[in-house]
């Protein structure tokens, strides 16, 4: 069962060969067609009948509304009455001035989980290579779920061009990310504006990615990072119990086995750890379907490891 329920996409066919291959430089009016986001959320009161055998009043619950699609009318979620709905077609049309005055491009757009998520994932123009071969370009990425799973969340990231993989962009105490609970109005202007602070955190990004790739990392040092970063809650919430499994996968990722493990960048470098735990999660974590990867990579749990092990990189360089 694939999570991605329709996506389109430019380039390089995506993490999990689904999708409408579009030519670059669309209008938003195609995206939204092709990626399956040509339609609203509508929302109902929510009823309920009393009696016996399901025959009696009809009554309402007011405090809480459905949420269902306009063109299947398939329900999506029950939410509170203050509930604010963010449309599929708004996480595009947040892109149409980007696109066409600052030099962003589409690359995926596309839905989740029957609708319940979508999100699009735009290239900023940014991008530098590391070590002269090692190309790493800058996202941005626009998501949203109405089922209450996920608030609107912008957040700038970054793809390693050779294996894929996806890390958060965060700098400092910021995460990188602007997030917009659905208790809020969702004002794409003024995030935006939020966003231009950190557009220019992508120069302090690259100077970190460089200096990772400067450390070397001794074999000892490696296995301590691994079994801080790899790790997972104990029973009854006792001590975390490191995931033996996972630091075996990461190790020989890191060894050579990993895409790109083996470039002047990455070898025996703090930079080629780092990309042996995000390839990792991205590509080879356990999970039920290439989708349910990508969405904790993304959203989930395995954006957790990423973030831990960003964190654990950050104090070799410090």
């Amino acid at each position: 069962m694939h999570l991605v329920e329709t996506m389109a996409y430019v380039g390089e066919r995506p993490w999990h060969g689904l999708g409408s291959k579009l030519v670059p430089q669309q209008p938003i009016e195609t995206w939204k067609q092709q990626a399956g986001m040509d339609w609203q959320i509508e929302e109902s009161e929510v009823r309920y009948i009393t009696g016996s055998n399901s025959v009696g009043a009809i009554n309402a619950f007011p405090e809480q509304k459905v949420l269902y699609r306009s063109d299947t009318k398939a329900p999506l979620a029950v939410v509170s009455k203050r509930f604010q709905v963010v449309q599929p077609g708004e996480i595009l049309e947040f892109y149409r001035d980007l696109t066409a005055c600052s030099g962003f491009e589409l690359e995926t757009a596309g839905v989740l989980r029957a609708g319940r998520k979508f999100w699009a994932l735009a290239r900023t123009g940014q991008s530098t290579t590391l070590r002269g071969r090692d190309k790493v370009d800058g996202y941005l990425l626009l998501a949203t779920a109405c089922d209450g799973t996920l608030a609107t969340t912008a957040q700038f990231t970054s793809v390693r061009v050779v294996c894929n993989n996806t890390l958060q962009i965060a700098l400092g105490d910021a995460s990188g990310a602007i997030k917009v609970p659905h208790r809020s109005q969702f004002d794409p202007d003024v995030v935006k504006r939020q966003l231009g602070i950190t557009v220019s955190s992508w120069d302090a990004f690259v100077a970190r990615m460089k200096a990772l790739c400067e450390r070397p990392v001794d074999p000892d040092s490696a296995e301590g990072l691994l079994r801080r970063v790899l790790i997972y809650a104990g029973p009854e919430g006792k001590h975390p119990v490191v995931n033996e499994q996972a630091l075996a996968n990461v190790r020989s990722l890191y060894e050579g086995g990993g895409r790109g493990a083996l470039m002047a960048s990455s070898r025996g470098t703090a930079w080629g750890l780092l990309n042996g735990i995000t390839e990792y999660v991205d590509h080879h974590r356990r999970a039920r379907s290439d989708d349910h990867r990508r969405d904790a990579a993304w959203f989930g749990q395995g954006a957790q490891i990423k973030q831990r092990a960003w964190d654990e990189v950050m104090k070799l360089v410090a």
